[in-house]
């Protein structure tokens, strides 16, 4: 592992605690999102130590880090962050690791982004590519080639067969999906979420993004009451039979919404920007798809 002095403070925090931000000498891959991680975590297998900075069921928009993780950043060896504006609570962090020569790799600028359309946000990238599995593809690709690049002493055999193998479990999830969401009925296929986070997957599987009670690509953004009532309109005119909202994130909004639009509107969690803990129903990237497409099937495909 290529060994990087960390500025002065920096060291003195180390200094000062004794130990590294994850109680070793520091180095190996620092990743942002659990996501991410999730991902990272399957590629790498045993072969380079992973930090993943979010916890579970935490909002990647606003989760800020300890001083001894950001010092950990200045020490990796790597950086994998999803970029495109997501990490917003971390993003100076990252930018302060990659000016003092840590290799950064921003996984959502490689994977094809889409745009925002109709909003605030209209024309900015939408960082939520992770529910395309095909540029989730893509993206574990990325990562195995910077990973064999950025990490000295990795065993390039064994990462690059770690990561067709969990390759062929992301296309096997892509193909059930299809075959899930069949059971919807065309004229069902639309979408309304807490918060702008479905693109991707409308584009892959055929939805309609009929709106979001967050009118924004970020939860740190919030609905002015004519946004809501606009919006239920729309689920009005629509016959919208479901609201999801991120089970991660308070449903209030959602279910005022619910209320304004006049209709018998279901309001369903998924795991839309987080991974759960264990146990708690989406504990890595492939357990999260199956359950939203399962739960989205359960809302749409009802008469």
């Amino acid at each position: 592992m290529r060994a990087r002095l960390c500025a002065a403070a920096v060291t003195l925090l180390l200094a000062l605690s004794g130990c590294s931000a994850a109680g070793d000498d520091g180095g190996g891959v620092v990743v942002t999102t659990n996501i991410l991680g999730d991902l990272t975590r399957a590629v790498t297998g045993d072969e380079v130590p992973v930090t993943v900075l979010m916890r579970p069921n935490a909002d990647p928009h606003s989760f800020a880090i300890s001083a001894q993780e950001a010092a950990r950043l200045e020490q990796a060896d790597l950086i994998i962050h999803n970029g495109l504006g997501l990490e917003e609570g971390v993003q100076r962090n990252v930018d302060a690791a990659v000016d003092a020569g840590v290799p950064a790799l921003a996984v959502g600028e490689e994977v094809e982004p889409i745009r925002y359309r109709g909003d605030e946000q209209d024309g900015k990238a939408d960082p939520h590519f992770w529910t395309d599995p095909r540029r989730v593809r893509t993206a574990v690709e990325v990562i195995t080639d910077r990973l064999v690049r950025e990490v000295d002493g990795i065993d390039e055999a064994t990462v690059r067969a770690n990561a067709a193998a969990y390759l062929e479990r992301v296309d096997e999830i892509d193909r059930w999906m299809t075959e899930r969401f069949a059971a919807i009925p065309p004229e069902r296929r639309k979408l309304v979420t807490n918060h702008h986070v479905f693109g991707y997957l409308a584009q892959r599987y055929d939805f309609e993004i009929v709106g979001a009670v967050v009118p924004s690509g970020t939860t740190l953004a919030s609905p002015s009451a004519s946004d809501l009532s606009e919006l239920a309109s729309t689920i009005r005119s629509a016959g919208v039979g479901a609201i999801f909202a991120d089970s991660s994130q308070p449903d209030r909004l959602a279910r005022v919404l619910a209320d304004q639009a006049g209709v018998h509107v279901r309001v369903l969690p998924l795991f839309s920007e987080s991974l759960s803990e264990p146990g708690g129903g989406a504990p890595t990237y492939l357990d999260m798809m199956r359950a939203n497409t399962n739960t989205i099937v359960d809302g749409l495909g009802r008469n």
